[in-house]
C-alpha cells in the first residue's frame, strides 16, 4: 500500500513523456528509452502511459478504475514507472512490490542472469543500462494484465492489515498477568516459611517442657521412696 518512493527534489517538471526524456543527459535518456521500449512491448492494452508523480508512469486510467489510487484518488492507480533520480535511474514496479509471489520469482529470475539486483521495496536502481535484466523486467510486466492487477490491489486493500498487531498484544497479556502473580507467590512462600518456623518453635517448646517435667517426676519418685522407707522403719519398731 505504500506510495512510490522518490525524491521530490528530483521531480521533472515535464508534462509529457517526450519533454521528460528530452530534458535528460544523453546517456540517461538512452537508458530510459531502452527500458521504456521493453515495458511498452509487454504492457497490457488497458494501461496508459503518462507523467505521474514527476516520472514516466504506467497506470490504470480512471475510465477503467474510477476509484483511483487510495493514497490520492485523484491519481490513477500506479502500476509502474521509470525515472532519472539524482544519483541513479530507477524502475518502480508496484506490480512486483504488492505481490510476494511475483517478487520472489522476479528476484530469482534476475539472479539467474548473473546481474546484481539493487532493489528497494518497489524500485530497481541502476546507473547504466547494462546493469538491467531487461528480459526479466519485460516478463514481470507481461505477467500482470490490468484485471489481475486491479483484483489483487483490491484484495490487499480489503485485507485486515492490523491482525498481527492484535495477536502480539494478546500474547503479551499473559506475561503481565504472570508478573502480577509473582508478588502473591512470594507472599504465599513467606507465609509457609513463617508457619514452618512457628511449628518448629512449638516443637522445641514442647520438648523443653517435657525435659523440665522429667526432673520433677524423678524428684517426686525420690520423695515417694523416702516416705516408704520411713514407713517401713516405723513398722519394724
Amino acid at each position: 500500500r505504500a506510495r512510490f518512493r522518490y525524491d521530490p527534489r528530483m521531480q521533472n517538471k515535464a508534462t509529457t513523456v517526450k519533454e521528460y526524456l528530452d530534458a535528460l543527459p544523453e546517456d540517461r535518456r538512452k537508458a530510459l528509452e531502452a527500458v521504456r521500449k521493453v515495458i511498452k512491448a509487454n504492457l497490457d492494452k488497458g494501461y496508459q502511459e503518462g507523467i505521474q508523480y514527476g516520472m514516466i508512469g504506467y497506470f490504470v486510467p480512471h475510465k477503467i478504475y474510477p476509484d483511483g489510487y487510495h493514497c490520492d484518488p485523484k491519481q490513477p492507480l500506479p502500476f509502474a514507472s521509470i525515472a532519472s533520480q539524482k544519483n541513479h535511474m530507477a524502475i518502480y514496479m508496484m506490480c512486483v512490490y504488492s505481490d510476494p509471489k511475483l517478487q520472489e520469482w522476479f528476484q530469482k529470475a534476475w539472479a539467474k542472469t548473473g546481474k546484481k539486483l539493487d532493489m528497494g521495496k518497489s524500485c530497481v536502481r541502476f546507473k547504466k543500462i547494462e546493469d538491467v535484466a531487461l528480459e526479466v523486467v519485460g516478463e514481470a510486466i507481461k505477467r500482470v494484465p490490468v484485471k489481475k492487477f486491479v483484483d489483487h490491489y483490491e484484495s490487499v486493500l480489503k485485507s485486515p492489515s492490523k491482525k498481527p498487531a492484535k495477536k502480539s498484544t494478546a500474547k503479551k497479556t499473559p506475561t503481565k498477568k504472570s508478573a502480577t502473580k509473582k508478588p502473591a507467590a512470594k507472599k504465599a512462600a513467606s507465609k509457609k516459611t513463617a508457619a514452618k518456623k512457628g511449628a518448629a518453635k512449638k516443637t522445641a517448646a514442647t520438648k523443653s517442657g517435657a525435659k523440665k517435667a522429667s526432673p520433677k517426676k524423678s524428684a517426686a519418685k525420690k520423695g515417694a521412696g523416702k516416705a516408704s522407707t520411713a514407713t517401713n522403719g516405723t513398722a519394724g519398731k
